[in-house]
């Protein structure tokens, strides 16, 4: 009986803490679906900032908004600018198709390969699911989407600069 009792409450105990656990690290309960992504992997601004303060030489660190939006500033730990969408011939936005290259090239120039981590921003988080989608598609395993996005970024005081160096930007 004792053993029986013992077993019980051990299985209770490491219910109680599987379900702790899994509240603490399910930071997508209240995303919204066009937030989420295939990899399910999420960050906040905060956290972001975190884990490259900490880990940024083995991270890549990509800004995927317009030209025009990070030429009015950008988180200051960017790595690199490739826009999720662009401007076409016909002067209307359209999903920038070298996004994925673009970017392995920026992953080489750090000394980066497609294991290592990627961190997407973009303002609120809504086109760096898609960014990410894309990577997924590509094979990616470790690509990052930061939820709250530059808005986020900007409310917590993150490091931000208005003037970013110009070989970060995007170059067809």
């Amino acid at each position: 009986m004792k053993i029986m009792y013992r077993c019980c409450r051990f299985i209770v105990v490491l219910s109680f803490f599987s379900f702790l656990y899994g509240c603490a690290t399910s930071p997508t309960v209240d995303l919204p679906d066009k937030k989420r992504t295939d990899l399910e992997l999420y960050l906040t601004a905060t956290e972001a900032n975190d884990l490259l303060k900490n880990e940024g030489k083995n991270i890549l660190f990509v800004d995927v908004r317009t030209r025009g939006e990070v030429a009015k500033g950008a988180p200051a730990l960017i790595d690199a600018h490739v826009p999720l969408v662009e401007k076409g011939e016909d002067k209307k936005l359209a999903l920038n198709e070298n996004l994925v290259s673009a970017v392995e090239a920026r992953l080489k120039e750090k000394g980066l390969t497609q294991e290592d981590r990627i961190i997407l921003i973009c303002r609120n988080g809504n086109r760096t699911a898609d960014a990410t989608n894309q990577f997924a598609a590509a094979g990616y395993k470790k690509v990052y989407t930061i939820t709250d996005g530059t808005v986020g970024w900007k409310e917590n005081n993150l490091p931000w600069t208005d003037e970013i160096d110009e070989e970060k930007y995007y170059q067809p």
